[in-house]
């Protein structure tokens, strides 16, 4: 019975809460770092961290409902940082089998979306296995006419390192255009680097929600990032529930964005 008194209580709040957020401003570009699938699966009791980890990716599913409803149209999800790769062999080959399963479904999912989401990686192809990069391409493939939205999967990826490898192309095109180094050092700007940044044709991140407490950005798109606003939430990533995402959403629309003005 008190089960049930509960889960009337939630969903009146639930509804409650969404209209609110239905009357506020809307982020066109949402970045999510999904933490905590290894403490959730240490402390749910689950056999491997890999468990974890599918549980989340799960979650990556319902996500992008929710953001198909409020018509959200690009996100970006953290998968996989450069700095990860350190870990356990067995717990990236988990990782790495899961990104190659879940990122067909998410491409059959776009077929019948509200929102149908051109799917795009970013990050160090290179230091990802031949059969990861493979599914990856083989879902940029598939999706590649979808025009209502973006979902950009960060798999191998550093903030840090994509600044880097942003310059470094930049310098080269330059170069094997017969400009001098120079010349380069002179023109350079702001705007001439954020055309070779992974993802240049999509905007920068209006909202980004890290979960599991966790109050930093970890290198996450840290030159887009500049002027987003931040919402940290204490839940483990799968447990990230529909009504944390409306709160995130409630806060944005509630701030006053000056964008450095």
């Amino acid at each position: 019975m008190l089960g049930t008194v509960l889960g009337l209580v939630y969903r009146y709040y639930e509804r409650r809460l969404e209209a609110d957020v239905r009357r506020g401003a809307i982020p066109r570009h949402v970045g999510i770092l999904p933490d905590g699938n290894r403490r959730f699966a240490r402390t749910s009791g689950l056999q491997r961290v890999g468990d974890g980890h599918r549980e989340g990716a799960d979650n990556v599913a319902r996500l992008l409902g929710w953001c198909d409803e409020l018509g959200i149209p690009v996100v970006t999800i953290w998968v996989l940082s450069t700095e990860n790769l350190q870990r356990p062999p067995a717990e990236l080959d988990a990782i790495f089998e899961i990104v190659e399963e879940r990122v067909d479904d998410l491409a059959r999912r776009q077929r019948r979306a509200s929102l149908p989401r051109r799917i795009r990686a970013v990050g160090r192809r290179d230091l990802l296995p031949a059969s990861t990069v493979a599914a990856i391409e083989r879902v940029e493939r598939l999706t590649a006419g979808n025009a209502e939205g973006d979902l950009l999967v960060g798999v191998g990826y550093g903030g840090r390192d994509e600044i880097v490898d942003a310059v470094r192309r930049m310098i080269v095109d330059h170069v094997e255009r017969g400009d001098s180094l120079d010349r380069v050092a002179t023109e350079l700007d702001a705007e001439g680097i954020a055309r070779y940044l992974y993802a240049p044709d999509v905007p920068d991140p209006d909202l980004v929600i890290r979960t599991s407490g966790e109050l930093r950005l970890s290198g996450f798109m840290l030159w887009q990032s500049a002027y987003s606003e931040y919402y940290f939430c204490d839940a483990f990533w799968p447990a990230f529930r529909r009504i944390d995402f409306l709160r995130a959403i409630r806060s944005y629309a509630h701030r006053q964005r000056r964008l450095g003005r």
